[in-house]
This record gives structure tokens, sequence and C-alpha cells, in this order.
């Protein structure tokens, strides 16, 4: 009995119709397949794409290893599963070996192979007689059909519970999944959707959606079904203290409540809020990556007002060293890497340095993040109406005046990577950078832990086909005449690429105008006209039609836009944007706890879902309200007592690394790593600027590869695992523990030279104590050396002015007398710290000083009696107690509690 009114659903058996009223259909819940096909007399003819390709999924036809992999198997391949439709109904019909016989419906190979063990490779998927046997039967006889006209729309899936909580007692609890369609049909569809859990030693899942608590701890069980992926949050307490019997938290913020929500459930107390020394050492360190100075400390621990450290976390947030730190994590984010920037300037001027330069502009004046990222994903070299020659002299302009690359409003370096050349490349490093994703599986298939499809993907790569990058302008270019123009003028045309190179950067210094590369946008139109190679379509570029979806959440018609990109920009910033505000939220906050909220940071998918959604939620929506201000978000993190616990913990969360009980120790980034030895056997003067100078600090090195005085540091940032940034993830940056790291601070004598450096601490301890009547010679040498250069400059200074030279000489030879000058201030510094006077022997009561000192120097703490009694003993038994200090300041650099923060 056939009734059009339930298409979708195809026939319906008499049995179940009486349940229904035929208007009433829609509303109603349809139960499971399994019951609808229990009676071997159902007549029902079950949908392709509700029922067949969902059972197929289930029984793992389709799955990576049977016939979803890449090669299919037996001749028979499916899309990784079943999200292209008419693919799927394609190689089931067609081809030299169908799998659908319908003349001989129990012949068809769905039917014959995977119902006999011996024959199929992936064994029995289900018994001959089976519920699974009449869907695909009844399917088969009703002639097969699918029609791709009338792809059905899911709305959402349902999944209940929601939340799976378990008692003290391993328990099992079945889940119910009812997926709802744009028609209004609700369905059980419990038996038709796959079941995966992340952890299976704390909650299995069988396939009929039957979850079995096992360890203790938490986790999520995945469901998918169709498009949709939801996860269930799965909880066992770690002890018995649930409920009423949980002890009072104090929850001051917002931060706090949600986090101890979460705790509540699993029984964790959390660690009390860290001591002064504690705190003020991991704030400065996370913050401005520097540590604190031991008069610092002193006035930290002995300052009484109870807002002391909200007021040390806004301090810090104005130093150059905050803005120099979450600048390289933005340049991190964002690739800005030497090698993949050899192309974009025409005089070598160090574009890793502009691209930092621009974001450190920008942090430095707290533009709202999503302002920020305008700037470089909307980038172009000149607004439309300028001409090229204009942009040439705009640019040529600025490189003759010293001016700086940040002034510009756009970022084009962004585009002009050598790796981030098509559609599909841009759509993944740009995807990693701002939204905080991995969409590259979906390039070939269904992605196994979200809703995108391959045409989603496509789509997707769209919005990035129109930006391109042009060193100079093609011959079919409107623009080619100009640049020939300004090549003939130059007189440069013939020379090999270097020669060419120095004598244009010769001519931009003397005035000239030169031809600068650049990012432009190709006529939207032209974006979508497919070049054919050989009768076959170029891959890199998207689909013909002017209509794309943004992953499937937005369409957009592109002939009604001039930039491609701005919708995309418009929909990441929107508020309801699932992942722009989480990406760097999460970001964040893994910088501050060692784990993201959702662990990896750059991988937002719905199968991987965040370990406390409300905590992630609250932080985006806080972040969006209060105008993607950066600085709220850090202030809002770090003064949460979940951020200021202690790392030690008690008996319940000594297991807990992901749910933010307690502090966790954790290796600090190479950057930083690098830096604080530098400044705890800094000497005195430059310890107390340090958060205030970038000078020689590896966090202000602006790209992959280290340039000038910061050469030195280059193999210790690979060995502490600065990142690559090779692409935009993640991965690119290292922060595990090696050998060679340990290596590095014990025997390096780039550390072994901090440690007996005339310039530092150490040398001028040696000088108090020891006395050093006779100075460094050579010192005194360099010193009048300096002051002879000085006086030459100013002479050449003086002719220049005199012969009427060119104003850019002058600028120059003024520039090189400055240098100069502050050269020799540094080195006159230096003299007069070695002739101070000599100082008398130190006593006991100096050792101890000294000793303290060292502590604070370092692990930014006192030592306890016993340390404090050990290294004293040492100091008075060496025979120089300078000798003495060294050892103890190498030891304390080589301790874990040093090079990590906790």
């Amino acid at each position: 009995m056939t009734h059009r009114s339930l298409a979708p659903l195809g026939l319906i058996s008499a049995a179940w119709l009486c349940c229904f009223a035929i208007g009433e259909i829609s509303a109603a819940e349809l139960p499971t397949l399994d019951q609808r096909f229990a009676d071997e007399n159902v007549d029902e003819v079950p949908d392709f794409q509700r029922h067949v390709i969902p059972l197929m999924s289930r029984l793992g036809c389709n799955g990576r290893a049977c016939h979803g992999s890449f090669q299919g198997r037996g001749g028979f391949q499916l899309s990784l599963f079943g999200y292209d439709f008419q693919a799927d109904h394609d190689a089931m019909m067609k081809g030299e070996s169908p799998r659908i016989n319908l003349a001989e419906v129990d012949e068809s190979l769905i039917i014959s192979k995977p119902t006999d063990e011996f024959t199929h490779e992936g064994g029995e998927r289900y018994k001959l007689g089976s519920w699974e046997h009449r869907v695909f039967t009844n399917w088969i006889n009703a002639g097969a059909k699918f029609d791709k006209d009338d792809v059905a729309k899911l709305e959402r899936l349902e999944v209940t519970p929601a939340e799976v909580l378990f008692g003290a007692d391993p328990k099992k609890v079945p889940l119910k999944a009812i997926a709802v369609w744009a028609d209004g049909t609700r369905e059980d569809v419990t038996p038709l959707c796959r079941y995966t859990t992340n952890d299976e030693e704390i909650a299995a899942v069988d396939g009929d959606g039957v979850i079995s608590s096992g360890e203790k701890g938490d986790t999520h069980v995945i469901v998918a079904y169709d498009k949709a992926v939801i996860s269930v949050p799965v909880l066992r307490p770690m002890t018995n203290l649930t409920g009423q019997d949980y002890p009072q938290v104090a929850a001051a913020t917002k931060i706090d409540q949600l986090v101890g929500e979460k705790l509540r459930k699993l029984g964790v107390v959390p660690s009390p809020v860290a001591s002064d020394e504690e705190f003020l050492r991991r704030v400065n360190l996370d913050i401005a990556g520097t540590l604190p100075t031991p008069d610092e400390i002193r006035a930290f621990v002995a300052d009484q007002d109870p807002n002391k450290r909200q007021a040390k976390i806004d301090e810090l947030l104005e130093t150059p060293a905050y803005v120099a730190k979450w600048t390289t994590l933005l340049c991190d984010m964002t690739g800005n890497n030497d090698q993949q920037l050899n192309n974009v300037s025409p005089i070598r001027s160090g574009p890793s340095q502009e691209w930092y330069d621009w974001i450190y502009r920008r942090i430095e004046q707290n533009m709202p993040y999503d302002e920020l990222a305008t700037g470089i994903i909307l980038a172009r070299s000149r607004e439309p109406g300028d001409s090229y020659r204009e942009y040439c002299e705009e640019m040529s302009d600025l490189y003759r005046k010293n001016g700086s690359y940040a002034e510009r409003d756009t970022l084009t370096h962004y585009w002009a990577r050598l790796n981030f050349r098509t559609p599909g490349d841009r759509a993944i490093g740009f995807a990693y950078s701002f939204m905080g994703i991995r969409i590259q599986c979906a390039q070939c298939h269904k992605h196994p832990f979200d809703v995108w499809s391959k045409q989603d993907f496509d789509d997707f790569k769209t919005f990035f086909a129109q930006a391109r990058f042009l060193r100079q302008p093609r011959k079919n270019d409107p623009s080619y005449e100009e640049y020939q123009a300004l090549m003939e003028e130059l007189d440069v045309q013939g020379k090999n690429g270097g020669e060419m190179r120095r004598d244009i950067t010769r001519k931009l210094t003397e005035g000239r105008t030169v031809p600068f590369p650049e990012v432009e946008l190709l006529p939207t139109a032209a974006v979508f006209r497919q070049p054919q190679r050989k009768g076959k379509k170029n891959r890199n570029m998207p689909k013909p039609d002017m209509m794309a979806n943004i992953l499937g959440e937005e369409e957009v018609d592109m002939s009604q836009v001039e930039d491609i990109r701005e919708p995309l920009m418009n929909w990441l910033r929107s508020e309801s944007n699932p992942y722009f505000a989480k990406a760097l939220v999460n970001r964040v906050w893994a910088a501050y706890f060692n784990v993201g909220i959702v662990d990896p940071v750059d991988d937002l998918s719905l199968g991987n879902p965040p370990s406390n959604g409300p905590l992630l939620d609250y932080l985006a929506a806080g972040f969006i309200k209060n105008g993607y201000d950066m600085k709220w978000l850090h202030r809002e993190i770090t003064a949460s007592d979940a951020y200021q616990r202690t790392w030690k913990p008690n008996e319940t969360n000594r297991m807990d690394y992901r749910n933010f009980s307690r502090a966790i120790p954790r290796r600090l980034p190479a950057e930083v790593a690098y830096d604080i030895v530098n400044q705890a056997t800094a000497n005195d003067k430059t310890l107390e600027n340090y958060a205030a100078t970038l000078e020689d600090r590896a966090v202000s090195i602006p790209g992959t590869a280290p340039q000038g005085k910061a050469r030195t540091a280059q193999y210790a940032l690979q060995v502490f695992g600065r990142s690559t940034r090779d692409s935009n993830c993640e991965c690119d940056r290292s922060m595990e523990a090696s050998l060679l790291q340990t290596v590095y601070l014990q025997n390096d004598a780039d550390v072994l030279k901090r440690l007996t450096d005339n310039g530092g601490w150490v040398a001028d301890l040696e000088r108090q104590i020891n006395g050093n009547p006779g100075g460094d010679k050579q010192l005194e040498r360099r010193v009048e050396q300096g002051r002879e250069l000085i006086e030459k400059g100013r002479q050449r200074v003086a002719r220049l002015k005199k012969s009427d030279a060119k104003l850019e000489a002058i600028e120059q030879a003024k520039k090189k007398l400055a240098a100069a000058r502050s050269r020799l201030e540094t080195l006159e510094r230096q003299l007069r710290r070695q002739n101070l006077p000599t100082a008398k022997q130190s006593t006991p009561t100096d050792v101890a000083s000294l000793v303290e000192e060292a502590y604070l120097r370092t692990l930014s703490r006192l030592p306890d009696a016993e340390e404090k009694e050990i290294a004293q003993r040492h100091l008075e038994q060496v025979d120089n107690p300078v000798d003495g200090i060294r050892d103890l300041m190498w030891a304390l650099v080589n301790t874990k509690e040093f090079i990590v923060n906790h």
C-alpha cells in the first residue's frame, strides 16, 4: 500500500500506519528501523539517503578499511562514510560488476557478499532474514531508487541523554537519537547511527549506542548520522565527594563557577590559590615572557594591597615584552616564515620583520582582534582606482624615508607566501589560523569528525581564488605597460636577478620610483572561468557557477560582491560564528593552562568537543561582547582563581590534566626559555629594564631565520622547539622536553658564557668582591676607538652639509653617528662598572644574601632552610666565593623548576 504523503519514507506498513494519523505523521516520532523491519512481511520501502546509506555506514561498508578507502575494495568504491549519495548509488547500479541485481534480488552483491563470512573479506556483516536483510531487500525490490534532485535536509539530530553521569559503580546507559528533517518528519534513528568514544577506558560504546562505564574520569561519545555529529559528555566521578558531600569552594569569577561545576560532577577538589611568589613568576612568564626581578618579588610579597595581583596583571599588559610575546604567537598563527617570503620585496628589506612590525603595532595599540584579522584577510596592495605607478610611488616613498611597513592598513605579505598560492592551500591555512579547524580531510571526502563534505570544501576554497600575488604585472594585465615604463626609466632591463636587485635598491635610495610586487584582486567573474588544460579542468580553481556556501552555513552570490573575501570576513566576525572567537580564546587559554579547552587547539571539530563547553562559550561570548578586546581576554583569564591556583596537587586532582583544578607545570616556549637564561645571568642594570626593552630578546625575532646578533640564538630556539611555521598548524611548535634541552643547559658554550661574561651579574660580583683595579685594558681601548669613530662621524656629517649632498645621504650619516654614540654609551657603562671600588672580603652574612639573590633571580623565590644551608656551605668551602656563586647559578639554571612554568 503506497502513501504518497509519506514519500520520503517510502512505503509504510499498515501495522505502523495504525499508530499515526496521516495528517499528524510529520509531528509524530517514527519508531526505529529495526522495529519496523522486525516483521518478515513488512512492505515499507526504505529511503536510500535516510536508511540504506546510514545502515551501510553502521555496518562499516563505507569505512576507511573497507569500500570507503581511496582505492575501494574488491572493485567496489563508496564515498567515505557515505555522503556522496549520487556517487554511491552509481557505484551500486553501474560499472562492470554492479552491486544491485534487480532481477535476482538475493543475488545482489550487497546482500550475497556481506551475509557470507567465507566469501566476504570483511566477514559476515548481517544475517539472512535479519531486519538489515529486509531493509536492503525491500529497497531493491522497489527498484533501488534514488532521486538526486530530492536530497533531504537534516535539520538536527537530537541525542538523549545529553550528558551521562555515572555513579561509583559501573553501569550501562543507552542513547537515543532522533533525526528531525526539514519536512517535519521525526524518526528514531538510534540503530542507524555510528558511535565512537574518545576514550574507551572511561566509556565504551557498542553499535547500538549503549555506553558502558569504565575507569574514573570524563570523555565524550560521538554520535554521527547523515551530516550530523553530536558529542555526549560522559563522566564517572573520581571520588565520592559529589553532591552534598562536595566541599564549599569559593568561585569569585564566572570562570571559576563554570570550572567548579565540572569539578563538582567529577568529585575533584581544586588546589588552593598559589603563593605570591608562585603567582608572580607564573604571570610574568605567561604575559610578558619575563622573570620578575628580585626587587619586584620582595616588593610584591611585602605589599598588603588585596588588589595587587590585578594591578600586576594590568602593569604587565602595558609592557613591550607583552606586546612582543603575543606578537610572536600571532606570527606563528599566521605563518610569518622567511623562506616563504623571498619574493615579496624587490630590495630584500626583510619582509618577516615587516610582518612582525605590522602585528606588533596593532597589539601595542590593543586593536580589536576582528579588526586586526580584517587587515590580514582583506589585504591588497592598492585600492580600487589607484594606478600601478601610484602604488609603486607610495611604496618607494615609504622605503626611501625609512618609514614603517606597519603604517600600511593591511598585511599583504600574508597572501604572498610561496606555500599559500592555490585556493586549496589557502583554505586549509586560513582554517587553521582564524577558525582553529582542520578542514583538509574534506578535500577528498566527507570529514570523518565533522559535517563538512567535499562539496563544502570546494565551495570554501572559492573565497580564496580571487586574490593573487604578482612579482610583476603579466603581459595581459592593464598595469603591464606602467611596469615596463618604470623599468625603462630605471635602465635595469637585461641584467641578471642579483645584479638587477642591487641596482634597483641603489636607485631607490637615490630617490627613484621602482616597481613593487603586489597582491591584487581578479575581477569576480574571472574567478569562475575555469581554464582548460588539454581538455581537463584546472582542479585548483573553484566551481564555475557564482554561488558558494561558506562551509554549508551561508550561501553567497559572488556576482553581487567586488571582493569575495568580504562575505567570508562578515561571516567570520558575526556573533553566531562558531569558530572565529573560540579559536583565539582557546589558543590564549592553552597558553595559560598548558592545554586548551579544546585540545589540540587547532581542532575545533564536532568530533573533538571541548572539555568544558559552557566555559568556552562564556569566554567567546564575552570576547565578542567586549569588542574583541585582547587585553580583556588576558585579564579575564588571569584574574580567575582557576589560573592562580598552585601546581601542587591534592588527593583528588593528582591525575587532572584537562579540567583546570590546578596549575600544570609546563615547558616554556622556546623564545621565553632562551630569554630567561639571559635574564637570570644579566647584570643588575639589564635585569631592571628587561620587560621594558626588546633588544636582543628572542621574543622579538620576527621570522624563522634569526639575523644579525640573533643568529646566536638559532640553535637554542631549535632545541627548545620554536615554531617552524611551515604550515599554520599548531604542530609546527614543539613543547616537548628532550635530552638536547638538558645538554644545552648543562654544557652549551652559550650558557656557560652567560655565567662568565664580563657584562653579567657574576662578573659584576667578582669586581665588587675581589676588586679589579687594573681594569680591562681591551675595554678601555674599545672606548677610545669609539670616541674616535664618533668624531669622524661628526666631521662626515658636517662635510655632507657643506657639499649640498642629498638629504638621504645626510640622514644616513646621522643614523650611523647615532648608532656609534649608543655603542659608546654601552662601553662606557661597562668601563665604569669594572672600575668600582674594591669591596671587602664577603662575610657569612654576605654569602647568605648572595644565595638569596641567586634564588630570586632564577626560581623567583627564597631558598628553604635546607637549600640555603647547602648553598652557603659550598660558597664557604671554595677558595673564591665568586666561583661558588657561578656554580650555584649553573645548578639553579639546570633545575626543572627554572625551565618550566608552574
